[in-house]
């Protein structure tokens, strides 16, 4: 699932993001945010979050139907397109404690916000080479999910939550330790201002 927020005084898993309204009778087309979207369809109920300053707000889940790689939402007392159009960009989420169980081998990519992210092959291991702060998730959809990575002087990484590179995961400790390929940082090295500057002159940036 995405990322779980402090919302109300309580800790919320983001299911959907609502994009616009999907066909005449109030259906909504929304991006899938969880690993089990099939838990959408045992929902009679969930929450709609618009926003950290707005209070989460409970709404009942008539139907539900897979479309194209997302999701397809009928709620109660939504019967327009005009009161889908108003849902638009809300996130369905439901409370942390009603997540699915996962096996013992597994974890919420979720749980990994805020985890001080180790490469092990780096020089300088078993003292190990502390990359930064995992920031965010993004997801991808035929690829590994990507760690937003914030280094000590700001930078931002780009490193790919691969199987193949997790060593050890320890959520109680905060702590993830993986072995990256070499020329792996590199290759998503933040760009230095030059580079900024060329890439904004260039007209491919433009388009």
């Amino acid at each position: 699932m995405t990322d779980s927020k402090l919302l109300d005084g309580q800790s919320w898993v983001h299911l959907a993001r609502l994009i616009r309204p999907q066909g005449r009778r109030g259906e909504v087309l929304a991006a899938i945010l969880t690993d089990f979207p099939e838990r959408l369809a045992e929902m009679r109920s969930a929450f709609l979050w618009r926003g950290e300053n707005l209070p989460a707000t409970p709404i009942a889940i008539e139907r539900f139907w897979l479309h194209k790689g997302k999701v397809v939402l009928k709620f109660a007392a939504v019967d327009s397109i005009s009161a889908a159009e108003a849902l638009r960009g809300a996130e369905v989420v439901i409370p942390s404690a009603e997540r699915m169980p996962l096996e013992s081998d597994e974890v919420y990519i979720s749980d990994l916000i805020g985890c001080q992210l180790v490469d092990r092959r780096q020089p300088g291991y078993p003292d190990s080479t502390f990359l930064g702060t995992i920031r965010d998730v993004v997801r991808q959809e035929k690829t590994a999910d990507l760690l937003v990575v914030v280094g000590t002087d700001g930078s931002e990484y780009e490193i790919p939550f691969a199987k193949a590179y997790a060593v050890k995961i320890d959520l109680a400790g905060r702590r993830l330790e993986m072995n990256l390929p070499p020329g792996l940082l590199e290759v998503n090295a933040p760009l230095t201002e030059e580079e900024r500057r060329a890439r904004q002159a260039s007209p491919e940036s433009e388009s």
